[in-house]
């Protein structure tokens, strides 16, 4: 691990290990592998193939393992072709088992993209849904903890950096729920496409080889038993518009995650959350006291990463020269490296997030020296009552002024032209509860 390239494979191999089972290229063969078979236990019914043999095929992927997949590479050493190493690997397991008198009916009619467009969206679709979606719902679960631990808690806001009308702790925390789970949301609805319809599309060899047989329906359902959608119309390859929305939207996540690592990140710095501090643990080199805000910083970092090369995927992939060029199996070949990344950022904000409590202290005393906030509040109440250009006259009193005091609230409503029961009301108001519904 020590001389891996990517930190990926290295620093960070822990962590992304489990992805291997979908995106290295021992996962892409097996998806390969799995797809042939697959195929041609579909044509069961067009080749007169028996329930038994079908028991048998289904072993080739039961027992599909790493020496098998060395074997496919040895043979593309000698085809120079993977998905054709892939349908003599196959070939051989049905001489292996008896079965070679249909082993011509390996990758019938098909181009290697049926095989790679169909087998990629499926691992992808898995990934989604064994490993993206459970961590991703893990930092929003943790999410709504905290907004639950922290309802109603004031908080002094900020626009543009400076002190604004007051919001509390759980509410901010439940805007990246809400924005999160939108995004996901989304994300779960949008269809995993696959191409398969031959060397163009058209299903040319297998219309001219059996003429009677409805191809595009047996198409459909073959992708649809994959829980795949077929795209009805393509070149040689998937246009692959729909993988570039699925990256789009894990974009969309990550921006958002970005954004919430950010604020988090600025809320330590100002004392309003404290980290955990592990004695073992070491802040700076130089400066015994730091106790860095790292785990927010490395989500940062690597959901940056992410986002770069699902940008280049999404704009790039739906882009091919007429029928195909090999741009896009080059490019597919990387997809998982976005998802390793998210996935390094995901356990870094479960880290961190766990890490951090409130400062209670901090927040009451950051909203008690700050009693101009409330000047929102009274000018709307004046306006209510008819008084003459409120907002001026609390513009006048607060904006630019340092010094703005409980007392010089106090003293402001008292010399107001109002009903006493108007200024009672307004003598209510501190920075504390003036928090709106959250």
């Amino acid at each position: 691990m020590l001389t891996a390239i990517s930190p990926i494979d290295g620093r960070y191999f822990a962590k992304t290990k489990s992805l291997a089972d979908y995106f290295s290229e021992y996962a892409l063969i097996k998806y390969r592998v799995f797809i042939e078979v697959e195929y041609l236990k579909a044509m069961a019914p067009v080749i007169d193939l028996p329930d038994t043999a079908l028991v048998k095929l289904d072993t080739i992927c039961s027992n599909f393992n790493l020496s098998d997949a060395e074997t496919i590479k040895e043979t593309e050493r000698v085809t120079n072709h993977d998905v054709k190493a892939v349908e003599y690997f196959v070939k051989d397991k049905l001489k292996k088992l008896n079965l070679e008198q249909y082993s011509e009916f390996v990758h019938f009619g098909l181009t290697s993209q049926d095989i790679n467009n169909t087998a990629v969206p499926l691992s992808l679709k898995e990934a989604l849904d064994n490993e993206y979606y459970p961590e991703l719902e893990s930092v929003i679960s943790k999410l709504k903890e905290m907004a639950e631990q922290y309802n109603g808690i004031p908080m002094l806001a900020r626009t543009h950096g400076q002190p604004a009308s007051p919001t509390s702790v759980g509410k901010e925390i439940e805007v990246f729920i809400e924005r999160l789970e939108d995004q996901l949301t989304l994300l779960k609805n949008l269809p995993i496409k696959a191409k398969f319809g031959g060397a163009t599309g058209n299903f040319n060899a297998h219309k001219i080889s059996y003429p009677d047989l409805d191809w595009i329906a047996f198409g459909n359902t073959f992708v649809d038993s994959l829980g795949l959608v077929r795209s009805q119309k393509t070149t040689q390859i998937a246009h692959y518009d729909h993988l570039a929305a699925i990256f789009d939207t894990c974009s969309r996540i990550n921006t958002i995650l970005i954004d919430l690592a950010r604020d988090i990140w600025t809320y330590i710095s100002q004392e309003y959350f404290t980290q955990k501090v592990i004695a073992t643990e070491v802040g700076s080199s130089a400066m015994p006291h730091k106790v860095n805000p790292i785990d927010f910083e490395n989500a940062e970092g690597n959901l940056g990463i992410a986002n770069a090369l699902n940008r280049h995927f999404s704009q790039k992939l739906p882009i091919s020269r007429l029928q195909r060029d090999l741009t896009d199996s080059t490019v597919l070949r990387n997809i998982g490296i976005p998802f390793a990344h998210s996935s390094i950022a995901f356990k870094s904000l479960l880290k961190g997030l766990g890490k951090i409590s409130l400062n209670e202290n901090q927040l009451s005393g950051d909203l008690s020296k700050n009693w101009a906030v409330v000047a929102e509040a009274i000018q709307n109440i004046l306006r209510r009552e008819g008084v003459e250009k409120p907002y001026e006259k609390l513009k006048g009193l607060t904006r630019g002024n340092e010094t703005i005091t409980q007392q010089t609230i106090v003293s402001f409503i008292n010399n107001l032209e109002v009903d006493d029961k108007v200024k009672e009301e307004l003598l209510q108001i501190t920075p504390h509860n003036y928090i709106g519904y959250f």
